[in-house]
């Protein structure tokens, strides 16, 4: 199967992957394109917390600063070195085998792509992996239209926790009729 024409190289090589591991849920183009948009206006260690197959880290990579380096990491083992494998030759990018908590010893970060619902309750800890200025970029929300954010029926706490705190500044970005995604910026 053919790239699509519309995303870079590594991208398609991590949607094979993607598709071959039967993950449906991957990294929306739009968030992509604004990751690397976002990329390219960093400098320093950039993060992906949820590798995945290494879509996030794809975008970022491909707008990614010359100088910039890339850090993400993969709980499970054997993802993690197929993900290695993609990334072999790409000398920005490093794919760790381990848990999110294990990109701490990269910190401070100025870019963050956090695309694990469970991580984006851990505000505390993520707020102090962020350099001052740094963006959080949380993925996969739905889009609410109520305050306080109200998905389901409940309040979104993560959401409504993350557009609050006084540590950031932050905004919720509508990036297709069903799904969202964060911005915050480290004060």
């Amino acid at each position: 199967m053919s790239a699509p024409a519309d995303v870079p190289a590594l991208v398609a090589s991590t949607l094979d992957l993607s598709r071959q591991r039967g993950f449906i849920t991957s990294t929306r183009h739009e968030t992509g394109r604004l990751l690397a948009a976002l990329a390219a206006s960093r400098e320093g260690t950039l993060a992906e917390l949820g590798t995945g197959c290494g879509v996030g880290s794809a975008w970022l990579s491909s707008g990614a600063r010359k100088g910039a380096r890339i850090v993400t990491a993969e709980v499970d083992p054997a993802l993690a070195e197929e993900v290695q494998k993609l990334f072999a030759d790409v000398e920005n990018v490093d794919v760790v085998a381990g848990d999110w908590t294990t990109l701490e010893q990269y910190a401070p970060f100025s870019l963050l792509f956090v695309d694990v619902r469970e991580v984006m309750e851990s505000i505390d800890v993520l707020a102090d992996l962020l350099e001052t200025g740094g963006i959080a970029v949380l993925d996969d929300f739905e889009p609410s239209t109520s305050w306080p954010p109200i998905v389901d029926g409940q309040v979104d706490g993560v959401r409504e926790q993350w557009l609050t705190d006084d540590r950031f500044t932050a905004v919720e970005m509508l990036i297709d009729p069903d799904a969202s995604l964060l911005i915050a910026t480290r004060r």
